[in-house]
This record gives C-alpha cells, sequence and structure tokens, in this order.
C-alpha cells in the first residue's frame, strides 16, 4: 500500500545535511512496514533490530555507544556487514534502550555517513529524560499518522477518482454528480475503517467490517495496555478515564473538552498529565482556542479552552462501538455524534498535512470549527456533517476579520461563491 511517507524518506536519503532520523507515532500507524519497505526499494540490504523482540541487544549499548564499537558488533548480530550509504541501519521499539537513543548523537557526529532510521511509538513518554540525554539538534524527527483519505482511496484501486478530486479542488468546478456521490460513499466508509494500515489492507482484501473491529479492538487494547506499562500508577486510571472520555465529550453540541464530564469537580490539575500523556503517545491531539486571529496563531491561544481529538476515525467508531451500517447510512441516531466525528475526521486530515490546527469563538459564541495558517494567510474553516449551508458563525467571523476566502466542508459538491470555497468532505486531504 502506497504511504506519503516514502516521499519524505526519498527526500532525506539524498539530503546531504542528512542527520539520523527519528520516526514516531502512535502503535500500528504502519512505522516499521514503511522503514523497511524503503529500505528494499533504495538500499542494498537492510540492517534491522528490534529491541522489543530482542532484548539482549540493550546490553550492546551498555558499554559503549561510540559507532565504532557499535558497528562491528551490530553487523554480527544483523548477520551481514553494515556499509556505509549502502545499508539501511533500523532500531525498532527504540523507546526501550534509552542509550540506542543516545548513541544517535555519535552516529551523527562522528559517523554521518551510516543511514540510519529509528522507530517509536512512545517516545514522548517512555524516555526518561533526567536521566538520559535525548539527542536534540543530532536528529531529524518526523512524525507518521495513520492513512489519510487519499492514502485509503489509494488502496482502493481509486487512483482516477483522486485526480479528479484534486483537479475539481483546484479548479472549484463540481464533480459529476455520480462520482461525487460515490467518494461520499467511500467517505462514509473511510469513517468505519479509519486508517490503521493493518484495517485498511483487511478491508481491501474482504470488505468485511466485522473482521476490521475485531483487529480495531485488538489496537484499542494494545494502547490500554500501554497506558500501565509506560505511566505511573497514580495516573493510570485517570489517563484510561480521559481516554474513554474523549469520546463522550465528542457527542456534545459543544465539543470543548469539559474536566467536570471527567467527574464530578474535576479539575485542570487533576488530569493535565493523563491528557498529556494521551497527546504525547499519538493518541489524540489537543486543538486549543484561539482568542485573536492573528500571527503567530499560537501567542493567542487560550491555554484552558481546548477540543481534544482521537488520531483515527476507525478506533473512534470502535470506542463507540458504532456498526458500520449505522455510518455508512447516517442514521438519525447519530445526530448527537455526527456533528463530534465530522470535526475528527477533518482534523486528522489536517493534521497528517502538518496545520496546526486552533478554533474561535466570538463572545456572543458564534465558533469556527477550524483556524489554520494556510500558504501565509489565515484561513477559517467551517465544517457541517450535512449540507445544509446557513452559517451563521462564519459571517460573523468574516465581518471581524475579513479573510482572503474561507473553506467550507460539508456534503456538498465542489464551488466557490462569496468568499466561501466549497469543499466536499472527502477532499479535505487537498487542503
Amino acid at each position: 500500500m502506497y504511504r506519503k511517507i516514502m516521499k519524505f524518506l526519498e527526500t532525506w536519503k539524498e539530503n546531504k545535511h542528512r542527520k539520523p532520523l527519528i520516526l514516531q507515532g502512535a502503535r500500528q500507524v504502519g512505522k516499521t512496514y514503511s522503514i523497511l519497505e524503503f529500505g528494499r526499494t533504495y538500499y542494498e540490504n537492510v540492517a534491522y533490530f528490534n529491541f522489543e523482540t530482542n532484548p539482549k541487544l540493550n546490553a550492546t549499548f551498555e558499554e559503549n555507544i561510540s559507532p565504532e564499537y557499535l558497528i562491528p558488533i551490530l553487523s554480527h548480530i544483523a548477520g551481514q556487514t553494515i556499509v556505509r550509504e549502502k545499508t539501511l541501519i533500523v532500531f525498532d521499539e527504540v523507546q526501550l534502550c534509552e542509550r540506542a537513543l543516545t548513541s544517535l548523537k555519535y552516529f551523527c557526529e562522528d559517523a554521518p555517513d551510516y543511514h540510519i532510521i529509528v522507530a517509536g511509538s512512545l517516545l514522548g513518554v517512555a524516555v526518561n529524560r533526567e536521566k538520559f540525554s535525548f539527542p536534540v539538534g543530532k536528529v531529524d524527527m518526523k512524525t507518521l499518522y495513520p492513512m489519510d483519505m487519499e492514502e485509503f482511496l489509494l488502496a482502493l484501486g481509486e487512483e482516477k477518482l483522486v485526480e479528479q478530486i484534486k483537479q475539481s479542488f483546484q479548479t472549484d468546478m463540481p464533480m459529476p454528480s455520480a462520482l461525487h456521490d460515490a467518494a461520499m460513499q467511500l467517505y462514509r466508509q473511510y469513517l468505519v475503517v479509519g486508517g490503521m494500515p493493518e484495517c485498511v489492507m483487511q478491508f481491501v482484501e474482504t470488505k468485511d467490517y466485522i473482521l476490521v473491529r475485531h483487529t480495531q479492538d485488538t489496537i484499542l487494547a494494545s494502547y490500554l495496555n500501554d497506558m500501565s506499562k509506560y505511566n505511573n500508577l497514580n495516573e493510570i486510571k485517570k489517563t484510561r478515564l480521559t481516554y474513554d472520555n474523549v469520546t463522550v465529550q465528542l457527542s456534545k453540541k459543544n465539543t470543548r473538552f469539559q474536566y467536570k464530564l471527567l467527574k464530578k469537580g474535576g479539575r485542570a490539575s487533576e488530569f493535565e498529565n493523563a491528557i498529556e500523556w494521551l497527546c504525547l503517545s499519538g493518541i489524540v491531539s489537543q486543538v486549543y482556542r484561539v482568542e485573536q486571529i492573528k500571527k503567530p496563531l499560537e501567542n493567542y491561544r487560550d491555554i484552558d479552552a481546548f477540543k481534544i481529538y482521537v488520531s483515527d476515525l476507525g478506533l473512534l467508531c470502535a470506542k463507540k462501538d458504532l456498526v458500520a451500517n449505522d455510518v455508512l447510512y447516517m442514521v438519525e441516531e447519530l445526530n448527537d455524534f455526527k456533528g463530534g466525528m465530522t470535526e475528527n475526521y477533518v482534523n486528522v486530515q489536517l493534521t497528517i498535512n502538518e496545520y496546526r490546527t486552533y478554533y474561535w469563538e466570538s463572545e456572543r459564541g458564534a465558533e469556527i470549527d477550524f483556524v489554520i495558517q494556510r500558504d501565509g494567510k489565515l484561513i477559517p474553516i467551517e465544517v457541517k456533517s450535512a449540507d445544509n449551508t446557513r452559517a451563521k458563525s462564519l459571517k460573523v467571523y468574516m465581518e471581524t476579520y475579513n479573510p482572503d476566502y474561507a473553506i467550507k466542508l460539508s456534503t456538498k459538491n465542489f464551488g466557490f461563491e462569496d468568499k466561501k470555497k466549497i469543499v466536499p468532505l472527502y477532499a479535505a486531504f487537498c487542503i
């Protein structure tokens, strides 16, 4: 299955100023698969080391972490000669060996012509930074996310449809209605399946939603397991409670995160570590409110007002135990949840495209779902789960800030009217 990360990895390989690369991301997003696929395609051989399946590896790094000491030993363990620039060295589950992480500093300084990529699921939470020095400035870093809508369509063999969507996005010309309807149906399938590569692969091969759900449940169980394994005892319960509650809060009319919904009298001081853990592990992301629409947006965020979205739509549906057909046909019983789920979907696509997302609220309660900086301009994005086009909040925003244009995501076909770029939900990946 094609992953866009491949383009990034090719560029990294050719870069004269290349440093060891840390590829991070939540569990099961396809880090190992992508690295090995890249290694097999672009290198003569791959020397792969997994610190989870081979705990004895840790001992290799205890005595000495200089490249001249490590390379002969690693060659011996891998059963093949590690050659500069021709072998890709891969350290997997590197969060289990902090010394291996520190060794990257020396590979960068003393042996830059060795190509090395390390992968880790919980680097933000598992590495004890007081005890070990993180190789700041000596590594390149990249986050891999679940597959976006485009990668999902390509996995299903819909290359021509993807081209058509991109063309309509560029020109603001509507798609032929038959193609628009087909793409909307595929969008709803994506909501159920999500972007975890194993789930997408199963869906492509079997079209069996029950089988996919079983895999999603397994991934959710591994997340809960991590919460116990890489967390201190006081925080485990709070982290699980917070994660379980995220999906509840997405069902509210106002999707802003409220501590009191976690438990009666819940306070920020009690749960902020749990939220930080979930964000650092890549399982959720926080979207802050901005108080003013000025650059840089980061300077105007309100740290007490935020929303939390989960990193994968399929896992969201599995967590809510939603039946596939209810989502595919958007039944009325889902009305309370549709808005939150659609917002979550858009946030996933924007995050994968490396936008920092914020939301805006006026004093009188008008709200814009997302504000992003696109091509140097601050652009509001309104998200509707259906095609109802009345958008009072967007009118308020546009009168207040007069942006170059706004983006409106809904089930409507492409178009452009009154400074509003109309984009169907399935095309959010084009933004």
